[in-house]
């Protein structure tokens, strides 16, 4: 037989030009795609001038797997001068949040390489930990005054519910009354303006802005205008005070709120604006923070965790490498050449399993078949890549490892199976297929496996759906692995129709379920997040497909 030939059951020759060029054409889009993705962007100006340091940046020691939430985590002085080193040549101070755990080693460590530190005092619920902060802090103060430039008692313990604002008064209080240098207490910008009688305990007024989370979410390009709004609206309401803006950046992984969309440029961008404007103004500014911390995760979810809240530092967690040093250009995938070719080979692999499926079962495929096939292979190849990094971003735990993981695999299962059911046409199977009655399975493993790459795909649908229903605030969206499973799976199901029959319970839940959720998290998330538009828009294709399920199919 020509190789360039597949005899169909009648005897016609099948030329493969077709298959060829929908290939070229996939392959064409994927590297089109990511080149597109991973245009670098070359600021204006540097968010870290190499010849201007920053004023100061949030410093919390932790690395890998450390967390404070462990009460016997302890960090090694040398770990912490490690940091320190590194963190002295983009700043001149660094303000920390507590003294326990190796906190009480930075104003030693920070004196040998230059560094100021505005010195946290953690403030809580339980008041014995509460006056351990407090004594140790006070003499750190007294025997470091020309390292610590400040003192913090308290962070957002108010905006915690943890002390009521006449106890929170009375440690400041008699933290000013046994220190020398100034005092202050911090918080996002609307609880000082709740509770303004603070401002009579403090010698300096230190407020949190993060646009990312504000309320209303606001948009990266409008996050430096923001800041300086909110700055100066503070000033007017506490002009016998200087205001310190305590906490203010953007994240650089995660979900989207509204508009606001965290990526590596987005966060190089808003910190490039808010330095300038801070410099042009002169207002000081502390950077929330030096480096990533994959621990807070813990902090926005019980069973998956959301992703921004680790991920606002300037330099990464684990390879300790600055997201965006000075002079280089910014990309959002910096390891793009990599993930546009795993993309491209997974392309390649789908149109391969078609063909493979065709030798086997020689016949002549509709042309529709192909264009299928094309837009399957094209679509999990172009998002591969992606889905890739936001498992390994949005993964912390054993639990969203498996979860994402099992999604991950469901998707790149899905055009490989559903190319091999297109050639050989068999029809979407049902749950039924493989998990019904014994004498009913399927006895095909291509079969049950792509039941199987179904199922877990409703699963997850479901899971993160109701999710986003009653708890939306940290989860991020599954937009790019759910896309590569969701587009084969409707594929198949719009052009091997299964055979006339019941629809199936299961399948009918589910359909109903994740499009309910779907029409609801369309309306709470906001005309402005794509993402969630995105994620919402497959939910609804799967739930379709879904519901045009019979229990009467082909077993194949």
């Amino acid at each position: 037989m020509n190789p360039r030939e597949v005899r169909s059951a009648g005897g016609n020759a099948i030329s493969l030009r077709t298959p060829l060029a929908l290939l070229l054409i996939s392959l064409a889009t994927i590297a089109a795609v990511w080149w597109w993705l991973a245009t670098p962007v070359t600021l204006v100006r540097a968010p870290i001038d190499p010849s201007a340091k920053l004023q100061c940046v949030s410093y919390a020691p932790y690395r890998d797997t450390q967390t404070p939430l462990i009460e016997s985590t302890q960090v090694s002085a040398e770990q912490i001068a490690q940091d320190l080193a590194q963190l002295a040549n983009v700043t001149d101070c660094v303000r920390t949040y507590s003294i326990d755990q190796g906190g009480d080693h930075v104003p030693a460590l920070a004196a040998k390489v230059r560094l100021k530190v505005i010195q946290g005092i953690w403030l809580g619920s339980d008041r014995q930990k509460n006056l351990m902060q407090i004594s140790t802090a006070i003499q750190l103060a007294k025997d470091y005054p020309d390292v610590i430039t400040g003192l913090v008692v308290g962070n957002e313990v108010l905006l915690r519910g943890e002390m009521t604002v006449a106890d929170l008064v009375a440690n400041i209080r008699l933290v000013k009354s046994q220190v020398q240098v100034p005092v202050t207490y911090a918080d996002v910008w609307e609880n000082w303006l709740t509770n303004r009688e603070l401002s009579d305990a403090v010698d300096f007024v230190t407020i949190h802005i993060l646009p990312y989370w504000e309320d209303t979410p606001i948009k990266a390009k409008f996050a430096a205008v923001h800041v300086d709004s909110i700055r100066k609206r503070m000033a007017v309401a506490f002009p016998a005070r200087e205001i310190l803006i305590g906490e203010v950046d953007w994240p650089s992984h995660g979900r989207m709120r509204g508009g606001a969309l965290p990526s590596r440029t987005n966060q190089a961008q808003v910190v490039s604006e808010i330095l300038d404007i801070a410099k042009r103004e002169g207002f000081r500014v502390n950077l929330i923070e030096a480096y990533d911390q994959p621990w807070k995760r813990q902090l926005e979810g019980i069973i998956v965790e959301g992703t921004v809240g680790g991920y606002w530092g300037l330099f990464d967690a684990y390879r300790r490498e600055m997201k965006y040093p000075p002079g280089v250009a910014i990309s959002n995938v910096p390891s793009w050449k990599l993930q546009m070719a795993a993309g491209m080979a997974l392309s390649a692999m789908t149109f391969l399993a078609a063909l493979l499926t065709l030798r086997r079962r020689p016949w002549t495929p509709r042309f529709e078949a192909w264009i299928a096939v094309a837009i399957s292979a094209t679509t999990a190849g172009s998002l591969l890549g992606l889905a890739a990094d936001k498992m390994y971003f949005e993964s912390y735990h054993i639990v969203s490892w498996l979860q994402w993981g099992a999604l991950l695999a469901a998707a790149i299962a899905s055009p490989l199976l559903c190319a091999n059911a297109l050639m050989a046409g068999r029809p979407l199977p049902t749950f039924l297929d493989w998990l019904g009655p014994r004498e009913t399975r399927s006895k095909s493993t291509l079969t049950i496996l792509l039941g199987l790459a179904l199922a877990v795909t409703a699963l997850v649908s479901a899971e993160t759906a109701l999710g986003f229903t009653f708890a939306p605030r940290y989860r991020d969206f599954p937009y790019a692995s759910l896309t590569m499973a969701v587009v084969p799976f409707a594929s198949l199901m719009l052009l091997n129709r299964p055979q006339a029959g019941a629809r199936p319970i299961a399948e009918a839940v589910f359909a109903g379920l994740i499009s309910v959720c779907a029409v609801y998290i369309a309306i709470n998330e906001g005309k402005d997040n794509w993402q969630s538009i995105w994620t919402c828009v497959m939910y609804v294709l799967f739930a379709l497909t879904l519901w045009q399920a019979r229990a009467a199919q082909s077993r194949g």
